[in-house]
């Protein structure tokens, strides 16, 4: 970490949240539902698909979680009713996972329903260590219930992937294979970069080679090479695979790809709760910060 991102990350706390605001529009699509859809829309012009996340995450009241139910109710509604090449994301802990897995899973169950009979795809998130397995376990029981429509996230940097994935293959799992981004213990996660790329390449090309569906979740060119390398070798469809951005981050690359006939998936965060979002995974990402700051000031 550079003293940049060590300085940035200090100074958040003193920061004014309009200025926080104007930092994180570029990569949040805004407060409201209105504010995804536009930019889906936009996204849609391009021949982006999206992905919809509604912020929030760690509810502790049972009232909080049915609003965000309700809320992501509203987002299917949304997607259909505007004709939007988009998914939705949920995070476990957002759905109830604090409160009891049953209650989440029976939570994330009905999104899904509503979701499969709109013919909405539904990606269950992956957040930190203490939920892996728990996410992991709801997944299969989920996969098993709605095949297709729904999926979950693998991390690279995690020393358990290899044998999450030897796991998952047997359910040709549709997996979201991205580094990880939260703040974990050297026991259970790698801190090498190297090591990290190295490992999501290895399993990205497990993965392919066993038909399993895979969203690329990568801004490092270096790991797109390797991911193309990989489909021009097992000579793969542009249908058995696709790549994912988050939003605002190398619209360049993004646009290389697409021009390039790949597939991609843009994920589009929104909410009232933007700005607890923004200090938390700058804070937990400081070259992240870094990164946004620097591209700020320029």
């Amino acid at each position: 970490m550079s003293l940049m991102d060590k300085l940035v990350v200090w100074s958040l706390p003193l920061v004014p949240k309009p200025i926080v605001g104007y930092f994180s529009k570029t990569y949040i699509a805004g407060s409201k539902l209105e504010d995804a859809v536009r930019v889906v829309k936009n996204l849609n012009a391009q021949n982006i698909t999206g992905t919809i996340d509604l912020l929030g995450e760690e509810n502790h009241k049972e009232e909080d979680v049915v609003k965000a139910v309700d809320q992501y109710k509203s987002v299917l509604d949304a997607i259909k009713a505007e004709g939007l090449d988009s998914g939705i994301s949920v995070k476990p802990t957002h759905m109830g996972w604090m409160i009891s897995k049953e209650f989440c899973s029976e939570n994330i169950s009905e999104l899904i329903e509503k979701a499969a009979s709109m013919n909405i795809f539904v990606r269950i998130d992956m957040e930190d260590h203490t939920t892996t397995t728990d996410t992991i376990d709801m997944y299969v029981k989920l996969q098993e219930q709605y095949g297709d429509a729904v999926g979950t996230v693998i991390q690279s940097y995690m020393r358990r992937t290899s044998d999450d994935i030897n796991y998952l293959i047997k359910y040709k799992a549709n997996l979201r294979l991205c580094k990880g981004i939260y703040n974990e213990p050297r026991e259970i996660a790698y801190k090498d970069m190297a090591i990290i790329n190295d490992n999501f390449v290895f399993n990205l090309e497990k993965l392919l080679k066993n038909g399993c569906y895979v969203g690329i979740a990568t801004h490092d060119e270096k790991l797109v090479w390797h991911a193309l390398r990989i489909i021009e070798e097992l000579n793969l469809n542009k249908d058995q695979y696709e790549f994912q951005m988050l939003l605002g981050v190398d619209e360049q690359l993004r646009k290389i790809i697409v021009d390039a006939g790949h597939h991609l998936r843009v994920y589009v965060p929104f909410g009232e709760e933007w700005y607890a979002y923004s200090t938390r995974r700058l804070k937990e990402n400081p070259k992240m910060a870094g990164h946004v700051f620097r591209n700020i000031f320029k």
